[in-house]
C-alpha cells in the first residue's frame, strides 16, 4: 500500500479494496495516518485477514470487544515465542527470544509471579519521593526560552532513571538500556542503526554479557527489592538459559520504557493540539487523575500484541484457522466509537478514562501500568507548578513502526 504522506488517506481508506488494506505497514504510524484505514476495517471489516504483508499473511481484530475476546482466549490463541510470540514481526525460529510475556500458563504465571512485587502498592509508594526528586530535578534543568528536544531532555531521561532503579542498574550507565531498548523494538527497514538481524544480535551480546555480570554479583548476596535479584532468586527463573535471561531482561526493559517514555512526550504533544484542555488543565490540576489514562488511551504506546491460534477459535463471528496469526490492534481499540465516547477527541476529564486497551487485558495485562501512571501523575503536579505553558514549536517526528507507537523527536519551548 503506497502511503506518500501527500496521499489524501481518508479518501484512500474508503475507496480501496479490502483486500489490499495492510495496516501493517509502518508507514501509517510514522506519518500518523493510521486512523482511517483503521476507521474502516471496524466499520467494514472488524476482523479482516490480510494475505499479503512484509510480515506474511495475518488477521487483524480491530473493535474493543473483539480485542477483549481475543485476550481472553489465551487457551486456543497462544503468545509462545516458539510459534512467533507476540509481535506481528515474525523472529527467525534460530533467534527465538523466549520471555513471560510471549509464555502461556503455566509458565508465564511463575515467571510473571517473580517479577510482580516490585510494582506492589507499598514499593509505589517508596518510589514517590524518588521520582518527584529526579523530575523536580529535570525539570529544573532545562533551557529557558530555547527550543529544545523534550523527547531527549524529560521522556528518556525520566525513563532510564526509573529504569536503573528498577534494576539497581550502575546509574552512569543508565542510557546503554534506552540504547538496548531502541535496538530490541526497531525496524530494520528504518534506516536506523538497526539494519539487520545481524546487528541487533550483536547488541543483544553487549546487553547479556553486562547483565550477567549483574547477576553473577546478586547471586552472591541476600535477595533484594530490585528486578535483576528478584530474577536471580525466583523458584522458576534462577535456572533460566541465558537466552531466556536475556528475553525477560529485554521485556522489563522495553516494558519499562516504551509506554512511559512515549505517553510524556504525546501528553505535551495532545495539550498544544488541544488548547482549550491545556487552559482547564491549568486551572483545575487534579485533573492530572483523569488525564493521566486519557494520555495513554491516546497515544497508545504499543500499536499492537500478536497472537497465533493453535485450534481453530471464533472471534466477532469470525472462525480464525489453526495456524494463523492473530494481530489484536489496541491502537484501533482505543478508538472503537461502540466503546468509548467520542473516541478521537482528547478530553482530559474523560469519565471511566481508565476503560482503555494500552495496557492490554486478561493474564498478560502490563504488570507496570500503575507505575507507568504514577511517573506520568508526578511529573505533570511538578509541571503545573513551574511552567505555565511549554510550548510545541514544530511536528514531531515518529517511530517507523507497527509495534512501537513512539515519537523521537518533540521540538518544545519554556518561555523565558
Amino acid at each position: 500500500m503506497d502511503t506518500l504522506p501527500t496521499l489524501d488517506h481518508a479518501h484512500l481508506a474508503a475507496t480501496v479494496p479490502l483486500d489490499r488494506i495492510d495496516v501493517s505497514d509502518p508507514a501509517l504510524f510514522r506519518d500518523d495516518v493510521w486512523m482511517p484505514y483503521f476507521a474502516r476495517l471496524r466499520r467494514d471489516a472488524p476482523i479482516h485477514y490480510t494475505a499479503d504483508s512484509r510480515f506474511g499473511p495475518f488477521w487483524s481484530i480491530t473493535r474493543y470487544k473483539d480485542i477483549m475476546q481475543a485476550e481472553l482466549a489465551h487457551k486456543t490463541l497462544s503468545s509462545a515465542s516458539s510459534l512467533g510470540g507476540i509481535t506481528i514481526r515474525d523472529r527467525p525460529k534460530d533467534l527465538e527470544l523466549p520471555m513471560f510475556i510471549a509464555m502461556d500458563p503455566p509458565r508465564h504465571d511463575e515467571q510473571r509471579k517473580v517479577v510482580q512485587p516490585i510494582v506492589a502498592p507499598a514499593n509505589l509508594a517508596r518510589f514517590e519521593g524518588l521520582i518527584r526528586e529526579r523530575v523536580i530535578r529535570i525539570l529544573e534543568g532545562l533551557p529557558r526560552g530555547e527550543t529544545f528536544n523534550w523527547v531527549q531532555h524529560v521522556s528518556i531521561e525520566l525513563t532510564v532513571q526509573m529504569l536503573a532503579t528498577l534494576f539497581d542498574f550502575p546509574f552512569e550507565d543508565r542510557h546503554k538500556l534506552s540504547f538496548w531498548s531502541d535496538c530490541a523494538t526497531a525496524d530494520i527497514n528504518a534506516g536506523g542503526f538497526i539494519d539487520s538481524e545481524e546487528k541487533r544480535e550483536a547488541v543483544f551480546a553487549e546487553c547479556a554479557g553486562y547483565f550477567m555480570r549483574l547477576w553473577q554479583e546478586r547471586a552472591q548476596k541476600e535477595p533484594r527489592p530490585d528486578l535483576i535479584s528478584m530474577l536471580v532468586h525466583g523458584e522458576s527463573t534462577k535456572q533460566m538459559p541465558p537466552r531466556e535471561f536475556l528475553g525477560n531482561l529485554l521485556l522489563l526493559i522495553v516494558g519499562g520504557n516504551d509506554t512511559t517514555r512515549n505517553s510524556i512526550s504525546g501528553g505535551l504533544l495532545f495539550l498544544n493540539r488541544n488548547p482549550d484542555e491545556y487552559r482547564k488543565l491549568r486551572e483545575n490540576p487534579a485533573l492530572i487523575e483523569t488525564m493521566v489514562p486519557e494520555i495513554i488511551r491516546y497515544q497508545t504506546p504499543l500499536s499492537h500484541m500478536r497472537r497465533s491460534a493453535i485450534a481453530d477459535t471464533e472471534i466477532g463471528g469470525q472462525v480464525i484457522p489453526a495456524g494463523d496469526k492473530v494481530v489484536m490492534w489496541y491502537i484501533s481499540g482505543n478508538r472503537d466509537e461502540e466503546a468509548i465516547e467520542e473516541p478521537d477527541r482528547f478530553i482530559i476529564d474523560r469519565k471511566r478514562a481508565r476503560q482503555h486497551l494500552s495496557f492490554g487485558f486478561g493474564i498478560h495485562r502490563c504488570v507496570g501500568n500503575r507505575l507507568a501512571e504514577l511517573q506520568l501523575r508526578i511529573l505533570w503536579e511538578e509541571i503545573l507548578r513551574r511552567f505555565p505553558v511549554i510550548e510545541v514549536m514544530g511536528e514531531p517526528k515518529r517511530v517507523y513502526s507497527a509495534f512501537i507507537h513512539g515519537i523521537t523527536e518533540l521540538p518544545v519551548r519554556i518561555p523565558a
